[in-house]
């Protein structure tokens, strides 16, 4: 029996002639999809999967199925003769174009039973000297396949060496998805073992003086490689690193100066410069047993890692993601040495690119190699390497927390070529890098991956509607962290004159399995982000803006909410001192909150929509219907049949006046910041913490403390809480709603208690909005309320609403999610056009 183990990723070729059994051997050994058959593509381009004359088109399919199924990270295993050089060539070029490694499986089996199958089937017309000669071509190639670049050559003799034979699929050195942490990742030590026991036992780990290293339960040191050179104590860093590695408290990939220093180990021929001669000056005073033991450990180092199920990658320089997970000498060298132009700078060092700036991978990037006055996250990366031997520090990477942790250097142990720059500016790398935003991170259709609904779809168009949106009006697009969702409307209500009512409500939640629900009142302002910061320096710090003032106020739809520079921040700043009188900044850890809330009157945004459409209706209609009525009374007076139509008219003419009634109650004149007063409902998010893991009481008791601090800027949004289950309950909140809206009022929003709620369909509505009769009134017209109109307005449909609330809740809370890990702000953007876009969807706006 012949046991072959593979990668389990490669590209595999099947090499055998015509009747050998390929195609049998494949279908028992791979799964469906991983073989790419020369056959079956023949049949896919001609119809015919024996016609000889449409081969070129069928390999043309095969080398691009191929391709796609590489660059996902694919098994792909190609079946086809490829006894002939030149077919291999090609194969052996796609698989280094993708940087895996080429197989070879060869099913050499004896002429003559190759003969004896060819007779056996009369699809095959060759004949017998075609099968000659394409085992005269295979044998003739058996003692070349390694020196072609096939990494590793199987050959099967027999049908019964086929029929016996087994295949398992090995994991390649650097995949260890499957280690899941928590790691402690260490930047480039240099021979600086003082700092590294130091930052060791900051850790948590305990240092013995044999340089024996006991971990913290369950975690593990991940070394980013150049152990060793220009420090003090290169033998002792290695002592100490590879009795981690052998105990397997620790990982280890290496870096430029560590594979240099294993060649000169090993007797090749190397420049001794940067740093070496003093490891070799230091390692001469070891045993030789010793310095060949460092040899053969760098020697056995794998240039990257790929750790926890592919979301954190490891390599001394660096990896791009098309590299990540792959094996060549191509993706060796950029784990060593990054990526350079060619050119030096007035140095004499190598210029890099910076591929960082570029990247666009899922998994988070850890590296080294290039000093840094500081460790900064860019677009998921991160370089750790604060140049400790030039009198920098150590820093380590704490993961999956992403704390850096730093050890300062003792000394400048070595004087670093090209200075060792201090960090003076306040902006991070990231913030920017975010200054300038690449158009193609956000036009065409888009799926966004949200952890609270799964893949979100933007169609093209709609994303172009979001771009036309933020292009044009939007705010400074740094501080455009969020956006709050759309809201569903109750089911209509059955009960006479009311087309909505609290009990549909209380009976979603109770159909979605919530037994606990919080009414708040519904204020008629208009919503509003408010992102308050500290200081402005604050807001220089974590925004990345300057000269922006301590924060900012927009609409739902990213608009500046105040033309009024000094209002909106004369606003900000009475929030700022409430936040400090609470006590805020201190208890949650953070120097800026986002507030999710309604800015009252309702007239102070909405002035012109009123004049040019409430008040014209309300005008045409006080001018008109008086007149008619007059009209239809002299009318009815001389006997006329008009009785009817007259009493029609006054009903219409009473509608009319409560639609005026109803928005004049919301409109108020504002000259100043005292005539303003802001309603916070949510504490979304600050520093390290989106809140949506507290509940709604916690929001609301929150932020009553904000109130009690600011009582004539800020207003508290009245509360009750409701359990579903309970008749009582229910129509005791069903009476506050009818005295509140009867009162002026809005009306409520019905929520889950806590803030994310998941029912037996899954996650449910944030939030039901049951607005009150007379609310109703300015949104359907004068005249909803009559019984015909009523009967018509029940029969609206909500589905589409309610999906669009859902979607948009969960890329709201995604976009803060990726902002408060401090993720690139493309990615949060990403959340941000995708609510724009789903609002460019055609619905009713009264809904």
């Amino acid at each position: 029996m012949t046991s072959i183990s593979i990668p389990d990723f490669c590209l595999v070729a099947l090499i055998g002639a015509s009747g050998s059994g390929k195609t049998t051997f494949a279908r028992q050994h791979f799964r469906p999809g991983e073989v790419l058959s020369s056959d079956a593509f023949r049949l896919l381009v001609s119809s015919d999967e024996n016609a000889q004359d449409a081969t070129q088109d069928a390999f043309d399919a095969l080398y691009f199925v191929a391709r796609k199924r590489l660059a996902r990270g694919l098994l792909t295993v190609i079946d086809a003769t490829n006894v002939q050089p030149d077919a291999r060539k090609h194969l052996v070029t796609l698989a280094k174009e993708f940087d895996v490694l080429p197989v070879a499986l060869v099913l050499d089996l004896p002429e003559e039973v190759l003969r004896d199958r060819g007779r056996t089937r009369p699809d095959r017309t060759f004949g017998p000297h075609v099968t000659g000669q394409q085992v005269s071509q295979l044998r003739k190639s058996l003692g070349k396949l390694q020196a072609e670049g096939f990494r590793q050559v199987t050959v099967l003799r027999s049908a019964d060496d086929v029929q016996a034979a087994t295949l398992t699929r090995i994991r390649l050195y650097n995949d260890l998805k499957h280690e899941h942490g928590p790691f402690d990742f260490i930047g480039d030590v240099h021979g600086c073992l003082t700092e590294l026991c130091e930052l060791l036992e900051t850790l948590g780990y305990r240092v013995n003086e044999a340089l024996e290293v006991t971990p913290p339960p369950g975690r593990t040191a991940v070394f980013l490689g150049d152990l060793v050179d220009r420090g003090p104590d290169t033998p002792g860093v290695l002592r100490l690193v590879m009795g981690m590695v052998v105990a397997g408290t620790a990982l280890c990939v290496p870096g430029n100066h560590d594979e240099k220093l294993g060649r000169a180990l090993r007797g090749e021929k190397v420049k001794v410069a940067h740093g070496l001669e003093r490891s070799l000056e230091q390692l001469a005073r070891e045993t030789p047993e010793f310095r060949r033991t460092v040899a053969e450990f760098i020697r056995g180092l794998v240039s990257h890692y790929v750790l926890d199920e592919g979301r954190v990658v490891v390599a001394h320089a660096g990896m791009k993601a098309e590299y990540q997970g792959r094996a060549s000498g191509r993706v060796r060298t950029f784990a060593l040495y990054g990526e350079t132009t060619g050119e030096t700078d007035e140095f004499g060092l190598p210029v890099r690119l910076n591929w960082a700036a570029e990247y666009r991978g899922q998994a988070t990037v850890v590296y080294g190699h290039t000093p840094v006055p500081r460790a900064e996250w860019l677009n998921r990366t991160i370089d750790i390497d604060t140049g400790c031997v030039f009198g920098g520090a150590l820093t380590a990477l704490r993961y999956p927390e992403r704390e850096l942790v730093s050890v300062a250097a003792r000394q400048v142990y070595s004087e670093p070529v090209r200075p060792l720059q201090p960090a003076l500016s306040a902006v991070s790398s990231q913030q920017q890098h975010d200054e300038v935003l690449d158009l193609a991170d956000f036009v065409g259709k888009r799926v966004i991956e949200t952890r609270l609904r799964g893949r979100v779809t933007v169609r093209e168009e709609e994303a172009a509607a979001a771009l036309e949106s933020v292009s044009r009006f939007a705010i400074d697009p740094r501080w455009l962290i969020y956006l709050p969702p759309t809201m569903s409307p109750s089911e209509t209500s059955s009960r006479e004159g009311y087309l909505e009512y609290p009990s549909e409500a209380f009976e979603y939640y109770r159909r979605s399995g919530v037994e606990q629900v919080i009414c708040e009142e519904k204020h008629m302002g208009s919503r509003a982000v408010v992102i308050v910061t500290r200081s402005a320096a604050a807001a220089q710090q974590r925004f990345g803006l300057t000269d922006s003032g301590i924060g900012t106020v927009y609409t739902r739809t990213g608009r500046r909410f105040f033309e009024d520079d000094s209002l909106e921040q004369a606003l900000l700043g009475g929030v700022q001192a409430a936040v400090t009188d609470a006590g805020l900044w201190d208890e949650l850890n953070t120097d800026w909150l986002l507030l999710d809330a309604e800015i009252l009157p309702w007239s102070l945004k909405a002035g012109s929509l009123i004049r040019g459409q409430y008040a014209a209706v309300g005008a045409a209609a006080g001018a008109a219907l008086p007149a008619e009525m007059a009209v239809l009374e002299a009318a009815v007076r001389r006997n006329l049949p008009l009785g009817d139509l007259l009493a029609r008219t006054r009903r219409r003419q009473e509608m009319t006046q409560a639609y005026t009634s109803a928005y004049r109650q919301y409109v108020r004149r504002v000259s100043s910041l005292a005539d303003i007063r802001v309603a916070p409902f949510h504490l979304l998010a600050s520093e390290g913490a989106v809140h949506v893991d507290k509940d709604h009481v916690w929001h609301l008791t929150t932020l009553k403390r904000l109130v009690e601090a600011a009582p004539g800027l800020l207003t508290e949004t009245v509360h009750r809480q409701v359990e579903v289950n309970n008749p009582e309950s229910c129509a005791d909140a069903e009476d506050w709603w009818l005295a509140r809206t009867a009162a002026g009022g809005e009306g409520m929003v019905v929520k889950p208690v806590s803030f994310i709620a998941r029912g037996k369909k899954g996650l449910v509505q944030p939030g039901i909005k049951v607005r009150g009769q007379e609310y109703l009134r300015i949104i359907y017209g004068p005249e909803y309320s009559a019984p015909e109109n009523l009967e018509r307005l029940r029969a609206r449909g909500l589905n589409s609403k309610r999906t669009l609330a859902l979607r948009e809740f969960a890329l709201g809370v995604e976009g803060l999610d990726r902002f408060v890990q401090k993720e690139p702000l493309r990615r949060v953007h990403e959340c941000i056009f995708g609510v724009l876009a789903l609002e460019s969807e055609v619905l009713d706006p009264r809904l």
